[in-house]
């Protein structure tokens, strides 16, 4: 007795095989750009939360991280 496949296997030529994999590999980069743009504007808002002085060059991802986990820790020191 044959069982049922759920899944078929189908031929399929070099160029739709070279295609899909492009159109994957789109979609991912596309992902990944709006992941990317997503960490930087959330960066970017932490950026503006934090105190800074007037001449002060825009700090680095690391040093943001860096400020707001000192700033958090100097804050709930007070309180």
């Amino acid at each position: 007795k044959r069982t049922k496949r759920k899944y078929r296997c189908r031929i399929r030529s070099p160029e739709t095989v070279q295609r899909t994999k492009q159109i994957r590999r789109s979609k991912a980069n596309a992902r990944e750009r709006r992941r990317m743009h997503n960490l930087n504007e959330a960066l970017e808002t932490l950026r503006r939360t934090l105190p800074q002085f007037p001449d002060e060059p825009k700090l680095t991802k690391i040093e943001t991280l860096r400020m707001a986990n000192n700033y958090i820790y100097t804050l709930r020191k007070i309180l």
